[in-house]
């Protein structure tokens, strides 16, 4: 069955688009890489997505619901776009748990959850009770994406996860969405201009330009054949 279903759809400004995406469709278990320079239309995809901004024409589908018309997709879905994400008068401890609050996940469920996270997390973020506006942009990037995958969703969504942090906690977030798509069959999305954490991450990569797909990488492509597209198409732009 298919977690994301794009047909149709188009954002424009000033009679210019941002995006114009006929179709795509995104089947469940899939980890999607989304590249593309600045301007290309990944974040406007992305929001999109989530029902953040609407839609000059079209519509997204996540997991058979429409998001612009049905909220019941929110329940099955974890995302983390930017700072606009967090509440930064609250610790990151009483934070997840606002989350879990959210999604109807027990403090103590959380507490349990929160282990998996422990060498990704820093003892700034839990190991004392500073407020999140009180954190480097690493950690605030840390809290966000983790209170996106903490509740286990269907469907992750993530905008530039890699940024702000220091390439430890880059490769330790990358084995923990293989393990969240490997054990629980999530469904990820993450746009990045890294490419080869994009390259090594996903089983399929989507190349965005000036709000068009131009290249759909399908899960049969290899990494080495991958790369060498890129490579070829960021060098010759």
């Amino acid at each position: 069955m298919e977690a994301v279903n794009i047909t149709n759809l188009k954002k424009t400004y000033n009679n210019i688009a941002a995006v114009d995406i006929p179709r795509l469709n995104i089947n469940r278990g899939e980890v999607v890489g989304i590249v593309g320079n600045n301007g290309a239309g990944k974040t406007t995809l992305l929001r999109l997505c989530l029902d953040l901004i609407k839609a000059t024409q079209g519509q997204v589908s996540l997991n058979g619901f429409v998001v612009s018309n049905d909220d019941s997709w929110k329940k099955i879905t974890g995302s983390y776009l930017d700072t606009n994400f967090l509440m930064e008068f609250l610790s990151a401890k009483e934070f997840l748990y606002f989350i879990g609050d959210v999604y109807r996940i027990s403090k103590a469920k959380i507490d349990e959850r929160k282990i998996l996270f422990e060498k990704f997390m820093t003892d700034e973020i839990i190991g004392n009770n500073k407020f999140i506006h009180e954190l480097s942009s690493g950690n605030k990037q840390k809290v966000g994406v983790i209170s996106a995958m903490i509740i286990y969703p269907e469907i992750l969504i993530l905008d530039e996860p890699f940024n702000f942090l220091d390439p430890s906690s880059q490769f330790e977030l990358k084995k923990l969405l293989k393990e969240l798509n490997t054990k629980n069959k999530t469904t990820i999305i993450v746009s990045s201009h890294n490419i080869e954490h994009i390259i090594d991450l996903s089983t399929r990569i989507v190349l965005m330009e000036k709000g068009l797909i131009i290249k759909d990488m399908g899960n049969e492509i290899d990494q080495r054949t991958a790369r060498a597209e890129l490579e070829k198409y960021f060098m010759t732009i």
